[in-house]
């Protein structure tokens, strides 16, 4: 519950919002990534949890006719600049593999 207020409070800025789901979530969800096969299956339940974090961290969008709207997939996908949970992965099991 913690977590959920945390993500959606406009008290705390955008940024570090963004540094707390990189330094406290991304770490506690990919921890056991070293072990496991990435099928595809588990990489849509990542996908998802990622983009229902992000969503809290990026307002919903208002239109011209002032409605609101959640973000799309293309937008988060967009503002993360390819940047996603399923990358940070494929980075550090490159990083296990790979000798120093």
């Amino acid at each position: 519950m913690f977590t959920k207020e945390l993500f959606s409070s406009k008290l705390i800025s955008r940024n570090v919002r963004l540094q707390l789901c990189n330094t406290l979530i991304r770490p506690k969800v990919t921890y056991v990534s070293e072990t496991f096969v990435l099928k595809e299956n588990m990489t849509n339940k990542l996908m998802t949890f990622e983009r229902k974090i992000m969503r809290k961290i990026f307002y919903p969008t208002r239109t011209d006719d002032g409605y609101w709207r959640i973000k799309t997939d293309q937008e988060i996908s967009d503002i993360l600049k390819g940047q996603n949970i399923i990358g940070f992965i494929k980075k550090t099991k490159i990083k296990l593999v790979r000798p120093c």
